[in-house]
C-alpha cells in the first residue's frame, strides 16, 4: 500500500511539473512569437521609412495646377498619392457655387442639399468641361522627371558645391584635356582658364565693392573639329551636371518649338531635378550661328533674333521660370525657379561663309601702290578664323547685346591629315582602341598598319565632315570582319591594311595554330 500510494504520489508530482513545463514552453514560444512580430513590424516599419524618405525627397506637386509645394503651400493630400493645393480647392468650390447655382437639384450647393434627378445629370454631363471623375484619375501620379528635389535644410546644407582647394588649375584641366582631344592647343588653355576662373567666382564667398562677373564663351570651328566632344570632357573633368541644346530648335516663347527656358530644363534634369546642384552647371548652346539675323526679311524672326534676345537675360544671370521635365510651358508642366547667375555658358558654331567676311574687312586695308596687299593673299589662309572680331560676327547676323555677353571668343582649327592619324592612335578613348576591345573578348587580335592609318585619314578628308567621318569610314570596313569572326574559332589575329580600306585588298588573317607556332 504504502509503494502504491508513493507511486500514485510520485505519478501526481510528474503531471504536475509537465503541465508546469508545459506552460513554461508555451510562454517561451508565445514570447519568441512576439519577438519575432516585433522585428517584422520593425521591419516593415523600416521599410516603409525608407519609402517616406525617398518621397519626401521630392516636393509635393499640385495635381491641379501644377505648382511645387515650395511655392504653393501647404497641400491637401488625397486617394492616389494625388495632392491638391488650398489655393485650387478653393477655386474649384467657388466654381460650383457660382456657375451651378442655379441648376435644379442643387439648391445653390450652400446647404449641400443635394438632389438631382437622372435628367438634370444628364444635362449637367453635357455641359462643356464636365465629366465623371473615374478611378483612373486618382490614379494618375505626376511622374518624378516632373519633380523638384526638396532643397536642404540650412544646418544639413553644405557650405559650397565647389571647393577652391579641390578645384584643378588650369594646367591639370589641359593635361587632361589633352589624353581625350587631339590639337587644338589654344581653344583647350582658353577654356581651361576660363572654366578655372569662372568657378573660383562661384567658391568665392567674400563679399566686397569688387564683383567678378562671368566669362560666357563663344567658339568658332568647323564641323567635326571636337567642340562639342571638348565641353563634354570638360564637364566630366569637373563632375558638374552639363547639358547639351542644339540652337536649331529653339523658338520665341508661343511659337511651335522648344522654348528658350528648355536649355535650363535639360540642365535641370541632368542635375537629376536638383535646383541648387543645376544652378553651378555647364550649359553648351551648339549651331548657335543658326541664330544670325535674316537679311532682307520682313516676316518676324521667330527662331533668330528673337532667341538672341530671348538668351539675353539667361547669359547674363537672372531668376528664370523653367519647366520640368518638358520643353515648353503649358498649365500641365511644374514651373522651378533657376538662379543662372553661376552657370556657365559656351556657345558654339561653324559659322559658314564667316571666312568671306574676314577676307572681305582684310582686303579693305589693303592701299594702292606697289605695297598693296593681293587680293588673293588670304585664300589660302588654313587659320583664317582666328582673325574673327566682333564687327564680324555682328555683319553674320549676331546682334551686338548678344555678343556683349559672350566676351571669351576663340577659335579652333579645322583637321588635317596628319591630325586625324593621331585621332586614330593617341585619345585614351580612340575609335580603333575601341574596336580592339571589342575584338579581345572573342581572343583576338586586331591591329593596324601604317598604310591603313594614312587610308582612313585619306577618306575622311575627302567627306570634309571632320573627325565624324573616321567613325563612318571604320564601321564600313569592320562590318565583315565583326561578322565572321564569331563564326570562326580559328582565327588568333587580324591585320587591316591600307589596300583593304582602299578596297583593293583583303585583311591578312593569322590562325591560332601559326600564331602558336611563332611564339
Amino acid at each position: 500500500m504504502d509503494k502504491e500510494f508513493e507511486t500514485k504520489e510520485d505519478m501526481n508530482i510528474k503531471e504536475n511539473e509537465e503541465i508546469i513545463n508545459d506552460k513554461e514552453t508555451t510562454d517561451e514560444s508565445l514570447d519568441n512569437t512576439n519577438e519575432t512580430k516585433k522585428d517584422y513590424i520593425k521591419k516593415e516599419d523600416t521599410t516603409s521609412t525608407d519609402k517616406d524618405d525617398n518621397e519626401d525627397e521630392y516636393e509635393k506637386i499640385c495635381y491641379v495646377c501644377r505648382r511645387p509645394e515650395s511655392r504653393a503651400g501647404k497641400m491637401v493630400s488625397m486617394p492616389g498619392n494625388i495632392y491638391v493645393c488650398t489655393d485650387c480647392l478653393q477655386r474649384s468650390f467657388d466654381t460650383m457655387n457660382d456657375g451651378l447655382a442655379g441648376f435644379p437639384g442643387f439648391g445653390g450647393l450652400n446647404g449641400m442639399n443635394v438632389n438631382i434627378s437622372e435628367e438634370d445629370l444628364e444635362k449637367l454631363l453635357k455641359m462643356p468641361n464636365v465629366r465623371m471623375v473615374t478611378s483612373d484619375d486618382f490614379n494618375r501620379e505626376i511622374p518624378k522627371n516632373q519633380k523638384l528635389k526638396k532643397k536642404k535644410k540650412t544646418e544639413e546644407k553644405e557650405v559650397k558645391t565647389i571647393d577652391l582647394a579641390n578645384l584643378p588649375a588650369p594646367h591639370k584641366i589641359k593635361e587632361q584635356l589633352d589624353e581625350y582631344v587631339v590639337g587644338q592647343d589654344y581653344a583647350k588653355k582658353v577654356m581651361s582658364v576660363g572654366v578655372y576662373n569662372h568657378y573660383k567666382r562661384v567658391a568665392n564667398t567674400i563679399q566686397d565693392d569688387v564683383e567678378i562677373e562671368k566669362s560666357n564663351m563663344l567658339m568658332i570651328g568647323p564641323t567635326g573639329c571636337g567642340k562639342t566632344f571638348l565641353v563634354k570632357t570638360l564637364a566630366k573633368i569637373l563632375d558638374v551636371p552639363l547639358a547639351i541644346a542644339d540652337a536649331t530648335s529653339l523658338t520665341e516663347a508661343g511659337y511651335i518649338g522648344d522654348d528658350i527656358e528648355s536649355v535650363l530644363s535639360k540642365l535641370l534634369a541632368a542635375a537629376d531635378n536638383d535646383v541648387e546642384r543645376a544652378e553651378t552647371g555647364i550649359v553648351f548652346i551648339d549651331e548657335i550661328d543658326k541664330l544670325a539675323k535674316k537679311q532682307n526679311s520682313t516676316n518676324r524672326d521667330v527662331s533668330g533674333e528673337s532667341v538672341q534676345q530671348g538668351l539675353l537675360k539667361l547669359l547674363e544671370g537672372s531668376e528664370v521660370e523653367v519647366p520640368v521635365g518638358a520643353t515648353s510651358k503649358n498649365a500641365m508642366v511644374p514651373l522651378a525657379t533657376v538662379n543662372t547667375k553661376n552657370i556657365l555658358f559656351i556657345c558654339g558654331g561653324a559659322f559658314p561663309g564667316l571666312e568671306d567676311i574676314i577676307k572681305e574687312r582684310l582686303n579693305k586695308q589693303a592701299t594702292i601702290g606697289f605695297m598693296s596687299d593681293l587680293k588673293d593673299k588670304y585664300d589660302k589662309d588654313a587659320k583664317i578664323l582666328s582673325k574673327v572680331i566682333n564687327e564680324d560676327l555682328r555683319k553674320f547676323g549676331m546682334i551686338p547685346e548678344f555678343l556683349g555677353r559672350l566676351p571669351v571668343i576663340y577659335t579652333l582649327d579645322a583637321l588635317d591629315k596628319e591630325k586625324m592619324i593621331r585621332i586614330l592612335k593617341e585619345p585614351r578613348n580612340a575609335i580603333l582602341k575601341q574596336y580592339q576591345k571589342l575584338l579581345s573578348l572573342d581572343e583576338v587580335d586586331l591591329r593596324f598598319d601604317d598604310s591603313a592609318y594614312e587610308a582612313i585619314a585619306e577618306k575622311a578628308m575627302e567627306k570634309k565632315t571632320g573627325a565624324r567621318a573616321l567613325r563612318a569610314i571604320i564601321e564600313e570596313f569592320m562590318l565583315d570582319i565583326m561578322y565572321q569572326i564569331p563564326r570562326d574559332d580559328s582565327i588568333g589575329r587580324v591585320t587591316i591594311t591600307g589596300d583593304y580600306i582602299r578596297g583593293t585588298g583583303a585583311p591578312l588573317i593569322d590562325m591560332r595554330g601559326v600564331l602558336e607556332l611563332e611564339d
